[in-house]
Parts: C-alpha cells; sequence; structure tokens
C-alpha cells in the first residue's frame, strides 16, 4: 500500500504512539520514503519521545509535522484536539524535507532562509503564522521557483509566539515553516475549493488604495454594492449579512470567469461616509472583482464539483479552515469523507488551519474558509 494513515486517541502518549507506529509497519513497512505527523496540545511535552519513537521504529526518509488543534485521519475528523494521527507511504519520485526561517538583512529588507534551489514540482508546507511571513514567502518563492505549487496550512492553536512546534526529522524547533519537497515521477494534483458562489456582475475597480476599494466602474463600492443587495432574494440577502466576500479574478485577460478563477477575499468593513469597502488583501486599479457569499450547500458543491476530474489516488494530505467542518456543515467528516471516497479510506491525512496554502490559477496563495488537498498519485 503506497499511503496510509492511522491513529490513536489515547490519553498516553507512549502508548498512542506505539499503537500507530504497530499499524503503521504492518500497513507500510519500516524506511517508508516519507511521513507526516499531527500532534495534539496534550503531548508537547512528549513531542520529542514521539519523534525519537518515529525514527527509531519506523526510519522515515523525511518527516515533517506539527501540533494542531484538530486534525483529519482518513474519513474522520477529530475536532477536539484529542487525537494524534502520522501519515506515511512509499513513492516513485524524490521527497526531500527541510526547515525555512525569516531573518532581517541590514537595510530591512526581509530574507528566507532553508529553501534550498530546488527542480522540485510540489512543496508540502507547515507554518507557523506568528514567526513565518508566509505572504511575503510565497511572493518570493513564486519570483525564485515560478514552478512550484505549493500547498499547506498555517498551524492553529499555538499559545504565543515563539511556542510553536514544528517538526523536520529528528529536530523540533519552536518557529518557521517546515516543508517536503517532491520532485521526479510522484504525481501531486492539488485543489482549493473555497466553497463561494458568484452573485451579480463583475466590477472593474476604478479607484483603490492598499486594501481599501474605493471605487467600481466609475461608483463608490458602496453603492455598487447597495444595488446588488436591493436585487438579491431574501435568502441571498441572509448570506451577505452572514458574511460577504469578494473574487479577485487571476487571469483579467480572461473573457468568462468561473469556478477557479477567482481569489476569494473577505470583506472587512465599509465606511458609510465615504463609500469605501475594507477587503482582506491589498487590491489594485485595474483588477477585476464579483462579489461572493458562502454557505454549506455551496461549499459541499464546490469540493465535489472539484475532486471529480481527479479520480481516484493513491494518496492525499487535507489542510481544512478550522471554519469548516461542524463550523460551517453542522456536522463532522464531511470533507475527509469526501477525500477518503477517492482514496483508500485510510490513505489520507490532515489538519485543520488558521490559513490554506494552495494554488489558484499558476501562483499559490494563502487562503482563508478553504479546504487545500494534495492528491498523490504514483
Amino acid at each position: 500500500m503506497p499511503y496510509h494513515s492511522a491513529f490513536s486517541q489515547h490519553s498516553d502518549a507512549a502508548f498512542a504512539i506505539g499503537e500507530i507506529i504497530g499499524e503503521m509497519l504492518e500497513r507500510v513497512g519500516i524506511d517508508p520514503d516519507v511521513a507526516v505527523v499531527f500532534l495534539p496540545e496534550k503531548f508537547r511535552a512528549d513531542a520529542s519521545n514521539i519523534v525519537s519513537t518515529i525514527q527509531k521504529l519506523l526510519k522515515p526518509k523525511s518527516l515533517i509535522g506539527t501540533i494542531n488543534d484538530s486534525i483529519i485521519a482518513g474519513s474522520r475528523e477529530i475536532e477536539n484536539g484529542q487525537a494524534m494521527c502520522l501519515w506515511a507511504g512509499n513513492c516513485i519520485g524524490d521527497i526531500t524535507s527541510f526547515r525555512a526561517h525569516a531573518l532581517s538583512s541590514t537595510d530591512g529588507e526581509l530574507l528566507l532562509e532553508g529553501l534550498p534551489y530546488t527542480e522540485a514540482h510540489t512543496l508540502i508546507l507547515l507554518a507557523d503564522p506568528l514567526s513565518f511571513p508566509i505572504t511575503k514567502a510565497l511572493e518570493l518563492w513564486e519570483t525564485s521557483h515560478p514552478a512550484l505549487q505549493i500547498i499547506g496550512g498555517l498551524t492553529s492553536g499555538r499559545p504565543a509566539l515563539g511556542h510553536s512546534c514544528l517538526i523536520v526529522d529528528d529536530d523540533i524547533h519552536e518557529s518557521g515553516a517546515v516543508g517536503l519537497l517532491v520532485s521526479g515521477m510522484t504525481n501531486i494534483k492539488p485543489i482549493v475549493s473555497q466553497g463561494c458562489r458568484p452573485i451579480g456582475d463583475p466590477f472593474t475597480v476604478t479607484g483603490s488604495k492598499a486594501n481599501v476599494i474605493e471605487s467600481l466602474g466609475n461608483q463608490t463600492a458602496l453603492t455598487r454594492l447597495r444595488h446588488l443587495f436591493n436585487s438579491l432574494s431574501e435568502s441571498e440577502k441572509n448570506l451577505v449579512n452572514t458574511g460577504l466576500h469578494i473574487g479577485r479574478v487571476i487571469n483579467e485577460n480572461q473573457l468568462d470567469f468561473g469556478r477557479g478563477d477567482f481569489l476569494i477575499r473577505a470583506v472587512l468593513g465599509a465606511d458609510q461616509e465615504t463609500g469605501h469597502l475594507v477587503i482582506g488583501d491589498e487590491i489594485e486599479v485595474g483588477a477585476i472583482i464579483q462579489f461572493h457569499v458562502r454557505d454549506a450547500q455551496t461549499a459541499k458543491h464546490d469540493l465535489l464539483e472539484l475532486t471529480n476530474p481527479i479520480g481516484q489516488s493513491d494518496g492525499a494530505l487535507v489542510f481544512s479552515c478550522n471554519g469548516r467542518g461542524i463550523n460551517l456543515f453542522g456536522e463532522s467528516d464531511h470533507d475527509s469523507r469526501l477525500v477518503a471516497d477517492l482514496v483508500n479510506a485510510e490513505a489520507s491525512a490532515g489538519m485543520f488551519c488558521a490559513g490554506e496554502i494552495g494554488p489558484i490559477g499558476q501562483r499559490s496563495f494563502l487562503h482563508g474558509f478553504t479546504a487545500s488537498i494534495a492528491f498523490f498519485s504514483d
């Protein structure tokens, strides 16, 4: 079996990792090419012993991991911080683990250390949101490694700056990011399910400053929004009141826009006097945007539509927003069950994130309220 995930909810760390390793040795065997471990907060003090046990008994060639509030293990989503999960497997490509961290140069410019020169096609990334400048890192890596697709997530549940837990091979770090560089014949298909649908018509941004949209089509942004709101059904108005988003078109040379063509960002607020809208990202004049709404049914349909072309895969790593799960769908295991249907039911794993990373178009971005998934096929 190329990939397998094992989990334990036992309260004793030594018993839990022993249970997991036993299952892994039976299903994957010793010396797998790759392993990813997700630990609950209650095992923070045991992290070093857990890593040592994995290295001594399973002997993975590359290992990364982190502590996280909630995990995904096969078809299960365990959102109470009470489970440990290990995902491992063998592949026909090459996988290299690394740690990245940020430095400041003498002139104040941000520098990143750790990502080696690589011809890898995929990077799986686990990052601490407090100590690692993920947005800047994605911009820098887009320039230095334009063909690299990046999939992963920001850890959730860390108590404070400098107290994260990022595992790479034998080492544990309290800041930065850890990752896996995948090259060669291993095929990784990424999807990013943003779970939104457009409402109204697209507009061109005709006035903006940083993350403030001043005007759309030469009318104030709020005027455009009010006109749209008045045309909506009562159910759509309720969705707008619950949470409004904008989608920015990635490829503005397109004539028609559909699912996967927008980068979704939240609308954070409005200035009633100026008519300006504040959004969760910077935006430039000339960008094409469309208002979006999100609900459970749309999120479900979006994930189904994106995963249908994937077909059967050997394994998957899932990075789902901590605002999804039972918070969005009213039930556990929504995303995990769907992914498990596309792989062996015990060949997927992942975590709930404070931000998800994945490609839209040809670039990788930081997202919110998404499910970013890497499907592995050998």
